[in-house]
C-alpha cells in the first residue's frame, strides 16, 4: 500500500482508505464491517472515515464496536468523525446542528463515545455554516486540539474562499488551521479538485480525503442498464443520487469507459479509483465497498495506477470532456 502526506503535515494515510458513508447499519451488519475493516487493515488501510450524520448515529456506534473487537493497536490507524448535520435527523432541536462552538464540542464528545476512542485523529467540519462567525469555528477546533481530543481539524465541501478565509482567522490569532478537505471527486465531479482548491494547494497546502470516488457506485457500470435491487440508488431516501448520475450521456460515457477498461485489463471500478488518486493533490480514497469482493476489486486500483499512461489519460478525457478551463478573462 502506498502512503502520502496529508498535506503539509507529518500525517500519512494510505492512498486508498475506507468509509462507511450508507454502507455501516443500513446495507451491512456488524459480521460484514468486521470483515471488511479487516480485509482493509490487513491491505495496508489505515484511515477508516465516519461521520455524525451517517445512519443517524448508528454507523459510528458500528464502527467502534468493530474496533474495540479487533483491538488493533491504536496508534497504526487514524480515524476521522465529521460535526454538521446532527445525527437526530428531524428531530434535530437548535444547537444540534451546525458549526456553532457548542454543537462542535457535544459533537466531538457524541463522536468519541460512539467510536469509543479516547481522541479523533480527524475531525472535519461537514460542511460550511454562514450562520456562525469563521472566528468561532477555528477557535473551537483548535481549542479541541489543544485539548487532546482531536489531533487534526479539516472542512468537507468547502470552497476553496472558505478555506482560505479559515486559514486567515488561524493566522491571525496565532491558531491551528485547517490541514484536509473532504471534497467529492471523481471522473464527472472535478470543479473543487481541478480548478477551486488549486489556490489553497499552492499558497497553504491541502491534504484530502476523496469521497465517492466511484460516484455513489456509477462508475462500477453496474448502472449501465438499470438499478439493481439492492443497490445504492435503490436506498430510500438516495433519490438524489438517482437523479444526479443516471443521466443518459453519462451513462453513455460510462459505457465507453467501461469498453476502456476491458482494453486494459482492468475493471472500471479500478480504473476510475487509479484515475482519482493519479491527481497528485489527492491524499486518499475513501472506499465504501459492502462486499469482501468489492473491496478486493477496488483495491486492485493501485494495480491499474500504473496503466495510466500519457495516452490512456487522453483518451479518457476524450471520454469524459469535462476537465475544468480556468477562466483568464
Amino acid at each position: 500500500m502506498e502512503y502520502r502526506r496529508m498535506g503539509k503535515t507529518g500525517l500519512q494515510l494510505s492512498v486508498l482508505s475506507y468509509g462507511s458513508w450508507v454502507t455501516f447499519h443500513k446495507q451491512i451488519n456488524d459480521g460484514i464491517a468486521d470483515e471488511l475493516m479487516g480485509l482493509a487493515y490487513d491491505a495496508g488501510i489505515n484511515f477508516f472515515d465516519n461521520a455524525e450524520v451517517y445512519a443517524l448515529g448508528e454507523s459510528e456506534q458500528m464502527m467502534g464496536r468493530v474496533l474495540k473487537k479487533k483491538n488493533w493497536d491504536r496508534t497504526s490507524y487514524t480515524l476521522s468523525s465529521k460535526a454538521y448535520f446532527g445525527w437526530r435527523g428531524k428531530q434535530n432541536k437548535p444547537n444540534q446542528t451546525g458549526l456553532s462552538r457548542k454543537h462542535l464540542v457535544e459533537a466531538c464528545h457524541e463522536a468519541l463515545q460512539r467510536l469509543q476512542t479516547d481522541y479523533l485523529d480527524i475531525y472535519f467540519c461537514h460542511r460550511p455554516d454562514p450562520a456562525v462567525p469563521i472566528e468561532e469555528v477555528v477557535w473551537t477546533m483548535h481549542n479541541l486540539i489543544q485539548q487532546g481530543k482531536v489531533l487534526y481539524w479539516g472542512t468537507s465541501q468547502w470552497s476553496g474562499a472558505e478555506i482560505m478565509e479559515a486559514h486567515r482567522a488561524a493566522q491571525q490569532y496565532h491558531l491551528i488551521a485547517p490541514t484536509v478537505e473532504q471534497p467529492q471527486y471523481n471522473m464527472f465531479e472535478r470543479f473543487k479538485m481541478e480548478q477551486d482548491y488549486l489556490p489553497v494547494f499552492r499558497n497553504v497546502g491541502l491534504g484530502t480525503t476523496i469521497w465517492s470516488p466511484l460516484a455513489a457506485g456509477f462508475l462500477t457500470g453496474k448502472y449501465n442498464n438499470g438499478i439493481p435491487e439492492g443497490s445504492r440508488l435503490a436506498l430510500e431516501g438516495f433519490d438524489w443520487l438517482k437523479d444526479r448520475w443516471v443521466q443518459e450521456a453519462k451513462i453513455e460515457k460510462a459505457k465507453q469507459l467501461l469498453l476502456l477498461a476491458n482494453e486494459l485489463g482492468v475493471s472500471l471500478a479500478s480504473l476510475a479509483i487509479a484515475w482519482t488518486i493519479h491527481n497528485p493533490h489527492v491524499t486518499t480514497a475513501i472506499l465504501g465497498a459492502t462486499k469482501a469482493s468489492q473491496l478486493e476489486e477496488n483495491l486492485k486500483a493501485l494495480e491499474a495506477l500504473p496503466l495510466l499512461t500519457t495516452e490512456v489519460i487522453e483518451r479518457i478525457e476524450k471520454i469524459l470532456q469535462n476537465k475544468p478551463v480556468m477562466d483568464l478573462s
